[in-house]
């Protein structure tokens, strides 16, 4: 079966965590047998073409004519993307079904849907009315407008927790049989330690508790529930150092807070880290903690697990559906700064808890949230789709058919 993928973020480019999803799945369909090109943005000296572990990768660039906003930008990224599309597809001879990530991709996507008569599947990874907490201003409801127009364009949605599937249901009053739940997942061996010259004194004193905190800061992500958590988990630990990793929009505001809260010298921002650090960090770390107000899935709960690190998190979205309160983590009430204290002095004064909690967590990961079980699920939606696909009157008879033959024995020797 072949694939044609859409995604405006793959590695080096990455700006959240879809970069990582992409690039994680796209090696496990491959290795489970999928044919997959995908066609994502450049820049940063990636290449134009390159194949990585036999997944086919073509880069492109917006037209270089001025965007004054973001919008536009999406709008001359989408016509690039389809005049790569338009060329691969001929190149290729059959594509079975087109693969889109969020909206960013909307335009081509749908193009490419009804200019091929391809069955589109859609990942939403988050929604512009979540992220905000509803739709304040013009941009805002222009976007949204976008997600529920790609939505109702795919004969299929791909969500990642519950949480997401009840919110695409209210927000954009999708059928619950048109959306599929497949969880992000995480590989444990892209968290091992690595040679560093960065070493623990460079973050904390000997002495000193690590409180870790790793991810985009904006708004959603709550670290400002951590830092209005700092001064209480201090009076209980003085000797704390609370780590936060990432840039974004809200860092200032942040450093603020933590002067304000006169907690500024026991808060570390380190900016950007690469992985060798992130993941020194994590070894490092007590507990870290994800505070977020809004979680479609919580993938940075996934990788502090597979990191062994013990974990704190807002029972919000899909860090909820992660976690499992006292067994592999402990869950605080989204948003409450008391509560997130209190749970991660919780693991400050009992080490050996966290221990259990870290080691539980490590289990989980291996046996439900592997690559090559979402590959699976994947691979299945696509067979399904097509499968139904073929029998419509949007279906072009032809080769199409012997591979799909040979595609439907292949699952049939797993169902």
């Amino acid at each position: 079966m072949r694939v044609l993928m859409l995604s405006w973020e793959y590695p080096p480019k990455s700006v959240g965590g879809l970069a990582q999803h992409v690039y994680d799945l796209t090696n496990a369909l491959v290795d489970s047998g999928i044919d997959v090109h995908l066609i994502t943005s450049g820049g940063q000296g990636a290449p134009a073409y390159e194949r990585v572990n036999g997944v086919k990768v073509y880069r492109v660039e917006p037209y270089q004519v001025s965007s004054p906003d973001f919008v536009t930008w999406v709008a001359q990224f989408n016509v690039a993307l389809l005049e790569k599309a338009i060329s691969l597809l001929d190149e290729l001879g059959e594509v079975h079904v087109v693969h889109a990530h969020d909206w960013l991709v909307a335009y081509a996507a749908r193009a490419l849907k009804h200019a091929w008569k391809k069955p589109l599947i859609v990942t939403i990874h988050a929604t512009e009315y979540g992220r905000n907490q509803g739709l304040h201003n013009d941009t805002q409801r222009h976007i949204s407008d976008v997600e529920w127009w790609l939505t109702y364009e795919a004969w299929r949605v791909i969500c990642c927790s519950h949480y997401m599937q009840g919110e695409l249901q209210h927000v954009f009053q999708i059928p619950q049989d048109k959306i599929t739940i497949i969880p992000n997942g995480v590989d444990p061996t892209g968290f091992k330690v690595r040679e560093t010259n960065v070493q623990r004194s460079n973050y904390a004193a000997p002495d000193e508790k690590i409180v870790y905190y790793v991810g985009r800061l904006v708004r959603e992500k709550g670290v400002q529930v951590l830092l209005d958590a700092a001064p209480e988990i201090l009076a209980h630990h003085p000797q704390t150092k609370f780590i936060i990793a990432g840039k974004g929009p809200f860092m200032d505001t942040l450093k603020r807070q933590s002067t304000m809260l006169g907690i500024d010298s026991r808060v570390y921002f380190t900016g950007y880290i690469n992985d060798a650090v992130r993941n020194n960090l994590y070894s490092w770390a007590d507990v870290a903690v994800f505070p977020s107000l809004y979680e479609p899935f919580g993938i940075v709960a996934l990788e502090a697990m597979a990191a062994r690190t013990p974990v704190v998190v807002a029972d919000s979205g899909g860090l909820g559906e992660i976690v499992k309160h006292g067994l592999d983590g402990l869950k605080a009430y989204t948003g409450d700064s008391h509560s997130l204290a209190q749970n991660i002095l919780a693991i400050l004064k009992q080490p050996d808890f966290g221990h259990g909690l870290k080691e539980n967590a490590y289990r989980r990961v291996l046996n439900e949230f592997s690559w090559k079980q979402i590959a699976w699920q994947t691979a299945s939606v696509y067979q399904e789709v097509w499968e139904a696909h073929r029998n419509t009157n949007w279906s072009v008879p032809g080769r199409q058919d012997g591979l799909f033959n040979r595609v439907s024995r292949k699952f049939a020797k797993y169902s």
